[in-house]
């Protein structure tokens, strides 16, 4: 068993040689990417991306991170496509071979039917001198010096180099084609993020009452209308505009400044000028407002009329953190 501080450098030098093999790569940036990302942004049909062992596997990551920000991919694996799977291969799509020696027999076996086809073949390799290098279009060079493996044998560093050649491909394509959160967000309907993507605050907003008193109502009403509605707050509402908010706290406040409370209205105690926001916005954004001020409720507006009110546990209740 080694010392616990082995163990320390050991994931210290394997970070290290991974992060000095992708910085590496940025040497590797050359014409051919340009071309690659060229041809992907007019490409009529999708990206394959093929690959064996690891390589397979990193390369569905990079399919999975191509169809998320809107390049149509798909993943065929090596072994697969010379037992049937070349099907998959359509007219005008693009090829993407994965290999860290591209000389496996898988890939020897797979190219020679990959250039009948006559489809761009892409070779994201590490031996320049392959076998997949040779006979590629456009070669997406990811050598490294050694994996992090101690016997230089598991492939960690190259798939590592494979990954990040990956992304950036990805982002490239991305940048170029000016996808946006909101593009992003048809492609991640699930979840929190594509909730704080796309969900509005009328979405909320709406499932909740419109607690409203006028600025006369005595604090009786304002504390019944606030229990009512459990959203720890109403509008001060008067000739249909609203002049002020009061939540719980304004009540706590109010009561540890008077003794005597029968005289008070909802005027005396309102904060005026409350936060507000519009019903259509995203509701991500009504956090960051929350968030920004200290408050846990936020006016809602329509077309500067009030629509409702949104709390900081509806937000949170949705997982938009």
């Amino acid at each position: 068993m080694i010392h616990n501080i082995d163990i320390k450098k050991t994931a210290i030098d394997t970070l290290e040689l991974e992060a000095a093999a992708i910085y590496k790569l940025a040497q590797f940036i050359d014409d051919d990417f340009v071309k690659v990302v060229n041809q992907i942004l007019g490409l009529p049909g999708r990206i394959i991306v093929t690959g064996i062992g690891k390589s397979a596997i990193i390369a569905q990551k990079i399919v999975a991170t191509l169809n998320s920000t809107g390049t149509p991919a798909i993943f065929m694996h090596a072994a697969d496509a010379i037992h049937g799977d070349l099907g998959i291969i359509q007219k005008h799509d693009l090829i993407i071979a994965l290999s860290k020696s591209g000389n496996t027999p898988e890939i020897k076996v797979l190219v020679p039917f990959l250039k009948q086809t006559g489809n761009t073949l892409v070779a994201m390799v590490g031996n320049m001198d392959s076998f997949l290098a040779q006979q590629a279009d456009f070669i997406l060079n990811t050598s490294v010096v050694r994996e992090a493996c101690p016997n230089n044998l598991a492939p960690t560093t190259s798939t590592t180099a494979q990954l990040a050649m990956g992304d950036a491909l990805a982002v490239c394509l991305q940048t170029c084609r000016q996808f946006s959160d909101r593009d992003f967000a048809k492609y991640h309907p699930g979840g929190a993020l594509g909730k704080q993507l796309y969900l509005k605050v009328s979405d909320l907003s709406d499932n909740n009452g419109k607690p409203a008193v006028p600025p006369s109502a005595s604090v009786r009403e304002v504390i019944i209308t606030i229990t009512k509605d459990r959203l720890g707050a109403t509008a001060v509402i008067e000739d249909d505009l609203i002049v002020g908010i009061i939540t719980d706290g304004d009540i706590r406040r109010m009561l540890e400044k008077h003794d005597d409370i029968s005289p008070l209205t909802a005027k005396d105690i309102m904060t005026n000028s409350p936060k507000h926001i519009h019903r259509e916005a995203l509701a991500a954004d009504a956090l960051h407002i929350l968030r920004q001020h200290n408050i846990s409720q936020l006016i809602v507006l329509q077309d500067g009329f009030y629509a409702g009110i949104i709390h900081i546990q509806d937000l949170l209740k949705e997982g938009i953190l």
